[in-house]
């Protein structure tokens, strides 16, 4: 299989960069058509890369949760069934595959399970992510080393010795691999997000380090940004009325677009650490300084 250029590498090279990922999840609710527009509408929007959520809800789902009844757009029905129906399989991430390639925008997705890592690795992907939830699954992360495709960890709801122990398995023998500050709170209040870790996660560890926001606003992504993230990910929706757990976090598109021009302007005015007079001062100096 024919691995894109590795993109943790690239933004080690390219340090004004920062990269965009949209969450797309299961904001489409098992609908195709919803899947295509958000990915349009990322594509539009100057983001570079599309994500989906790929699980196995027989393994995924507790068996306590598999039969409780819920109410659903589709009418009632059981968790399990719920979670099959929003489920893209084989023929939906064919189309995903050959519709991000003719636009063209890189797409990958978070595996949940060894059967969805195994089901991931049919495609060319720029990098497999590892959720939150099993930043801990160790059995999980050391399959995804030996696929040699880079890896994202996303790490809400840990501390530094679960952070530490996914980091010396990614050291062993991933391709390469990139770590996202996280709240796994949905929306996360502004006093939990503790952005300074992302300054701690850069002197800790030697790779690119990003923020995964699930707040309701813009700011926390611009100060992940200026506080040196590389990498922003954000949950996006067509609609925050739409139904499901994360639309109320997602960004709608005209925030997508908002949110990138920010962090263009951002990276533009943070600039270098030299201190330099420049071109616009020139003028001013020979009037003031003669």
């Amino acid at each position: 299989m024919t691995i894109i250029t590795n993109i943790f590498k690239q933004l080690k090279d390219n340090p004004d960069e920062i990269y965009l990922i949209a969450e797309i999840g299961i904001n489409h609710n098992g609908d195709l058509g919803i899947a295509k527009r958000l990915i349009d509408a990322s594509f539009a929007c100057g983001w570079d890369c599309v994500k989906f959520q790929k699980r196995n809800p027989e393994i995924c789902v507790p068996e306590d949760q598999k039969l409780i009844r819920r109410n659903t757009p589709w009418g009632e029905m059981t968790y399990i069934e719920y979670k099959h129906k929003v489920e893209f399989q084989e023929n939906e991430y064919n189309e995903i595959d050959r519709y991000c390639k003719d636009k063209p925008i890189l797409w990958t997705a978070s595996v949940w399970d060894l059967d969805s890592l195994d089901f991931m690795t049919d495609y060319e992907v720029p990098f497999l992510k590892i959720p939150s939830a099993h930043l801990t699954n160790i059995s999980l992360i050391e399959a995804c080393v030996k696929t040699k495709i880079p890896i994202l960890i996303s790490t809400g709801m840990s501390d530094w010795k679960m952070i530490d122990d996914a980091v010396d398995i990614l050291e062993k023998g991933a391709a390469s691999y990139a770590i996202l500050h996280c709240n796994s709170t949905y929306p996360a209040p502004h006093q939990d997000l503790n952005l300074n870790v992302i300054l701690e996660m850069k002197n800790r560890y030697d790779c690119i380090i990003g923020y995964s926001g699930h707040e309701y606003d813009l700011v926390p992504s611009q100060t992940a940004a200026t506080l040196g993230a590389r990498i922003i990910e954000r949950h996006v929706t067509l609609d925050h009325n739409m139904w499901g757990t994360d639309q109320s976090a997602s960004l709608e598109v005209h925030a997508m677009d908002l949110l990138k021009k920010r962090l263009t302007v951002i990276n533009q005015m943070l600039g270098t650490r030299e201190k330099v007079i420049t071109d616009s001062e020139q003028e001013v100096q020979k009037k003031l300084k003669g």
